[in-house]
């Protein structure tokens, strides 16, 4: 899990990403936003299209992650 940061006519924005483990692209978002709500969203969205239970989670370990991890994947383990 990761977010660029990118530049739309001045305004900055953040494209979140999930990869698999071997590097499979499994959802993106643009946001405005690069906090716990933003996260939550992404998590929200990224689980609705999944098969499978997420069990380890790898981030930059940015603060919005854990909040977001705590309460829409908790049985993840954060990395």
């Amino acid at each position: 899990m990761d977010e660029v940061f990118l530049k739309f006519n001045g305004v900055q924005h953040y494209l979140w990403h999930a990869v698999d483990q071997e590097g499979a692209v499994l959802d993106i978002l643009v946001q405005s936003r690069r906090d716990s709500k933003a996260a939550k969203r992404f998590f929200t969205k990224l689980l609705k299209g999944l098969r499978y239970v997420l069990r380890v989670v790898v981030t930059d370990k940015h603060g919005s992650y854990g909040a977001a991890k705590r309460t829409i994947i908790p049985q993840a383990e954060l990395r």
